[in-house]
C-alpha cells in the first residue's frame, strides 16, 4: 500500500496519536475515511464521463473528406466529363 511497510505505518500511527491525542483520533479517522470515500466517488464519476465520451466518439462514423466522382449527364459531351480519364479515348476524326 503506497510502498509503506508495517513499521512505517506503525511509526505514523504513533506520531498521529501523540500529536492529536486519543480523544480526537476516532473523529480524525472518521473524517479522513469520509474524505477518501468522496475522492473515490468523484474520480469514478470523472472516469465514467471520459469513458462515455470515448464510447460516443468511437461509435460515430467519420465524415468522408472527398466527394465521390460524378458520372456525366446524358446531355454533356464526354470531353467535358474528364479528358484526363486514362480509359477514355477521344474519337479520331
Amino acid at each position: 500500500m503506497f510502498g509503506i511497510g508495517f513499521q512505517e505505518m506503525l511509526v505514523i500511527l504513533v506520531v498521529v496519536l501523540i500529536f492529536f491525542g486519543p480523544k480526537r483520533l476516532p473523529d480524525l479517522a472518521k473524517s479522513l475515511g469520509k474524505g477518501i470515500a468522496e475522492f473515490k466517488k468523484a474520480t469514478d464519476e470523472v472516469r465514467k464521463g471520459i469513458d462515455e465520451v470515448v464510447r460516443e466518439e468511437s461509435t460515430e462514423s467519420p465524415a468522408p473528406t472527398a466527394e465521390p466522382a460524378r458520372k456525366p449527364d446524358e446531355g454533356e459531351s464526354t470531353s467535358e466529363a474528364g479528358d484526363s480519364d486514362p480509359q477514355h479515348t477521344p474519337p479520331k476524326g
